[in-house]
């Protein structure tokens, strides 16, 4: 069966146009990948090859380079894509792979997950997302926003010496001996990338008017300075496929642009400009067109650990509940703000998911140099489904998958030891913590044991008489503090080899969490010096009986916090105060190994 199935495919060829043309009008999709033409140039690249299964259309392709295993289109068409994907899955299998898609769209995502429950790894990359503007925005440039674009093209057009043309055979030769100018301005930024684009460019003239391209080119003082290719996506929807204009013409790129769409955008309502691949120079030019949608496309690949989706929520909630005994409210306050469907890893046995952990983006300082890390948190698989190397599968899949170092805050003393056989090293040590002694109205620090031990024996009676305001501490003005703020404040103090740095999205949750626990985040200004410093804490009631304020964080040193902690912990009816770092743990990567660090900083882990 597989092998006659394997016969559907074969190199595209421009015959195929027309019954691929008309399964992609099918689906109409809205993405750049799904058009005959795109993909007709790229054949030589890729190996293109296009079949037919179940009444689908399929489109497969592999790197020539890299001498890659295919990967596939998602079926499009009016056929029965189920099983047109089975077909798939079984012709990866024969060769020994995992299926692999892209680019798969929200609704074919869908029907993965519906379909397939836990059988397919689904994330995207933000490099691959289309841009699609409206054809009036492009064509107008109307509005405060796209101001500068209309300047641009004003100063384009002071000198009256341009003028537009359609492409045609009577000018594609000078778009090709223009792209080669193109080439030669750029040679000290020149990449693989660039040249592999030139080379499909070539492609698309040659085969101009058999794939049904369109094309504008803007010429100056008879020059020609700019041109762009595309053609119809969809019922609605116009493609940019290319657009070259020399970068060091002012306006030149906006200009192409319009008029490209004022000629050419006739009968559409979209316009669709593609990915920005990763480059910034390129995302922010895109977005300050103000698109009217960035496309998501999915990368899947067949696999026994996959990310958590929304429809999972209630089962995961029940793995948290019964693993952590945490109540429904704290979960859900979890799972409301930090829970996305590319960052928690499962796997399903039985048809749901029985073992999961979340991945957390922080940055981590390395010899002077700050690198992209994941926090793993909440790993957790219920109780009849342990013994089967479920925790430590999640975990080899996360570090193969996105080549950062993992970090973590183990629970007790046996998970570390489980961890270290993981290949996880204590790096992150608990440091030394402090206690707040009212006897002698001094902060000193003393080991984590022994600042627990004695601040459940501690009592405080506070001397003052009267209420103390929480907009002053003393010297000290409180005030309420952002997550940017706080963010600022906590980078610059803490900042140094080793230091775990989250962004704002985390220490928003962060306060958040905190406040959900009896807690705040307070900005604390010295009237004297003009100061900054944060203090994060939350009240806990100990084994005594008695209200402890424990700081969760804070950049105030000893002497500081001496003087504020006694107005504070009379303002919160405290009778202890105490700061507890429960370090953690690190799998570095192989380009890493040999890094050592005795200070490094990790905290806010929601440990």
């Amino acid at each position: 069966m597989t092998e006659k199935m394997e016969q559907n495919f074969h190199p595209i060829q421009i015959s195929d146009r027309e019954w691929v043309n008309e399964k992609l009008r099918e689906s109409n999709h809205a993405s750049c990948e799904y058009s005959f033409a795109n993909n007709f140039i790229y054949a030589k690249a890729y190996d293109v090859q296009v079949g037919e299964l179940f009444g689908c259309g399929v489109i497969r392709y592999r790197d020539k380079k890299k001498k890659g295993q295919y990967s596939y289109s998602f079926p499009f068409g009016n056929g029965d894509k189920r099983a047109a994907l089975e077909t798939m899955r079984a012709l990866c299998r024969q060769d020994g792979q995992a299926l692999q898609m892209y680019p798969v769209l929200e609704a074919d995502r869908a029907h993965l997950i519906e379909w397939f429950r836990g059988e397919f790894e689904i994330d995207a990359d933000r490099g691959d997302f289309d841009y699609i503007y409206t054809v009036e925005k492009l064509a107008s440039l109307r509005g405060k926003k796209l101001h500068g674009k209309r300047n641009h093209i004003a100063r384009f057009m002071d000198a009256q010496d341009w003028r537009y043309e359609p492409m045609s055979a009577a000018n594609i030769e000078g778009c090709r001996e223009m792209s080669k100018e193109w080439e030669r301005m750029r040679a000290d930024k020149w990449n693989d990338s660039m040249e592999e684009e030139l080379n499909v460019l070539d492609e698309a003239l040659d085969h101009f008017e058999a794939l049904g391209f369109v094309g504008g080119v803007l010429y100056k003082a008879d020059e020609i300075v700019a041109f762009t290719i595309g053609e119809r996506l969809n019922a609605d929807t116009l493609v940019v496929h290319f657009e070259k204009a020399y970068p060091d013409l002012q306006g030149a790129y906006p200009m192409i642009n319009q008029q490209f769409i004022l000629h050419e955008g006739t009968g559409f309502t979209y316009v669709n400009r593609e990915e920005d691949t990763g480059d910034l120079g390129l995302r922010k030019a895109k977005l300050s067109y103000y698109p009217e949608l960035i496309l998501k496309k999915y990368r899947v690949v067949e696999s026994s650990v996959v990310f958590a989706n929304e429809t999972d929520k209630d089962v995961i909630e029940h793995i948290w509940q019964v693993c952590f005994g945490d109540d429904r409210a704290y979960i859900d306050l979890y799972l409301s703000n930090r829970f996305e469907t590319e960052n928690m890893l499962v796997i399903h046995a039985d048809g749901r998911p029985v073992s999961m952990l979340s991945l957390l983006p922080v940055t981590i300082t390395i010899d002077g140099e700050k690198h992209a890390a994941r926090y793993v948190y909440a790993v957790a698989t219920l109780p009849q489904y342990r013994g089967r190397g479920y925790a430590s599968k999640l975990i080899e899949h996360a570090f193969a998958k996105y080549g950062e170092p993992l970090i973590l805050q183990p629970a007790d003393e046996g998970l570390q030891r489980y961890y270290e056989r993981l290949g996880f090293d204590e790096v992150f040590k608990q440091s030394p913590c402090w206690i707040y002694n009212p006897c002698t109205e001094k902060v000193t620090r003393v080991s984590e044991n022994a600042a627990y031990e004695v601040a459940e024996d501690m009592t405080f009676v506070s001397e003052n008489t009267s209420q103390i305001r929480m907009a002053e501490l003393g010297n000290w003005e409180v005030s309420e503090v952002s997550a940017k703020e706080y963010k600022e404040i906590r980078d610059l103090y803490f900042d140094g080899e080793g230091y775990v740095e989250w962004d704002e999205e985390a220490i928003r949750y962060a306060m958040k969490e905190n406040a959900f626990c009896g807690g705040a985040a307070l900005k604390l200004t010295d009237r004297r010096s003009g100061a900054q410093g944060v203090l994060m804490y939350r009240v806990c009631p100990q084994k005594s009986g008695v209200k402890a304020l424990q700081v969760v964080e804070t950049t105030l040193d000893e002497e500081e916090l001496s003087e504020i902690l006694p107005m504070l912990m009379h303002d919160t009816h405290t009778r202890q105060a105490y700061e507890k770092n429960e370090g953690g743990m690190i799998l570095r990567t192989q380009e890493m190994a040999a890094w050592a660090c005795e200070d490094g900083y990790l905290n806010l882990t929601l440990g």
